[in-house]
């Protein structure tokens, strides 16, 4: 039997060290060639480790949220043969720094357990039984250390309804419970070892309320994509002056547009949300105003006007906000566009969008669908110059013609860097994109 090391990636870019945001085994685990073993982040993408040989896993070097130096160790496996290194060469530790203040294991403290963190306690699903069993009494036991659930990100808790009950009333986020029965089932006992592990006291089975009273706090490392993007917002906010400008724009006409071309082509074209059309909208309205398909180095004090629209879309995925970019978004139509928003959100999703798909947007938009609210004041896309921000359709009495009609309304929020974007440029912009949305013929004509 030899060791195999497996060591950081050099990925490119010039990039001298990555985050390490998740671990997909564990010592002890048996794992195939091509398996994939960890994610690392760059300030680009996520990128999947995976194993260049079978073997078993003996250590893990490096934790969640640490920084990782290219090039230094990061798994070590026991294979057959003489593996990658010598016998008897000592483990290397990667060149890692902490994110958050929460301080790593120091020398002599590996056995402790990590602290388990707590989140709010989701409600109980409908149907469930509100039932709990057994004593009242509290129960005796000696101090514990309860095992620290393993589940695969996206994996669910098995637990029966009364367990799911009483974890509720108690605010357990099953998660982080370790299971002790069949398939790792939880179980009364597994709630009870959990709450001594943490030095407090197990409530009553029988009386605990909802409105029972709380306490203790929850710390949640700022960690993988959520430190990207705080890092990103807050130097976006920091360096750009921010100015919001919002317009109401009936899209009644564009609503019925949208509704005829899905009856006609939805089955052989595929169907149009709004997003296709607000973005041929934007892509016409640029030609007139360059100045916002733009990006501004300020550093250098040079603003970049671009003629293609890469529009940036901004997607809401389960780790966060990430803007998969559009290019070229000119050169399509509307079925087009539709199909590669579509494919943008599910590659951003699932963590399959590539580096080159997460850069180089020149103006964005953002959108929160139906809860798009009344007006929001989106945060511009750094080092780019404005941000297009939808928010909700609502039916709403309008007077037309002095009589009061039904009619669809949609607010833009729109974001600007009033360093190179006047106020007036700025309202003569959304108000072109206002004029193609409540004309939609004219989406049509060049």
């Amino acid at each position: 039997m030899g060791t195999y090391v497996i060591r950081t990636p050099d990925i490119g870019e010039g990039i001298a060290e990555v985050e390490l945001v998740a671990w997909h085994v564990k010592p002890g685990d048996l794992v195939k060639e091509d398996q994939v073993l960890a994610d690392v982040m760059t300030d680009k993408a996520t990128v999947e480790i995976p194993s260049p040989v079978s073997g078993k896993v003996t250590e893990l070097v490096g934790e969640v949220g640490q920084q990782v130096a290219v090039g230094s160790d990061l798994i070590r496996l026991e294979v057959e043969g003489a593996g990658n290194v010598k016998a008897g060469v000592a483990p290397a530790t990667a060149t890692a720094r902490s994110p958050h203040p929460s301080p790593l294991p120091r020398a002599g403290e590996e056995d402790k357990p990590e602290p388990v963190m707590e989140q709010k306690a989701p409600s109980p699903p409908a149907g469930e039984s509100a039932g709990v069993r057994g004593s009242t009494e509290p129960i005796q036991r000696p101090p514990v250390q309860a095992p620290v659930a393993q589940r695969a990100p996206g994996e669910k808790p098995i637990a029966s309804p009364a367990v799911r009950q009483r974890a509720w009333e108690l605010g357990i986020e099953l998660q982080f419970v370790h299971g002790s029965g069949p398939a790792g089932k939880i179980t009364h006992e597994d709630l009870d070892i959990y709450l001594a592990s943490r030095g407090q006291p197990i409530a009553a089975r029988a009386g605990a309320t909802a409105y029972a009273q709380r306490s203790g706090e929850t710390e949640v490392p700022v960690i993988g994509l959520r430190r990207k993007i705080a890092q990103k917002m807050q130097e976006a906010k920091r360096r750009i002056p921010h100015f919001s400008y919002v317009e109401e724009i009936d899209v009644t006409e564009l609503e019925a547009l949208r509704a005829r071309l899905n009856a006609k082509y939805a089955a052989e074209r595929g169907k149009l949300t709004v997003l296709p059309l607000l973005a041929r909208a934007v892509v016409l309205a640029v030609r007139d105003f360059p100045q916002m398909n733009a990006r501004f180095d300020d550093d250098a004090g040079v603003v970049t006007r671009y003629n293609p629209v890469h529009l940036g879309l901004a997607a809401q995925t389960p780790s966060g906000l990430m803007v998969p970019v559009m290019r070229h978004a000119e050169t399509l139509d509307l079925w087009a566009s539709a199909r590669e928003i579509a494919r943008l959100a599910e590659a951003a999703r699932t963590g399959k969008a590539a580096r080159d798909e997460l850069s180089g947007s020149t103006i964005t938009i953002t959108s929160l669908g139906a809860l798009g609210g009344i007006v929001t004041t989106p945060v511009i896309n750094h080092p780019e110059v404005a941000i297009i921000g939808v928010n909700r359709i609502v039916e709403r009495p309008m007077f037309r013609n002095g009589l009061v009609v039904a009619r669809q309304m949609m607010n833009l929020s729109s974001s600007f860097d009033h360093r190179v974007v006047d106020g007036m440029d700025a309202a003569e912009f959304v108000q072109a994109i206002r004029a193609l949305l409540e004309a939609p013929a004219m989406l049509f004509v060049e």
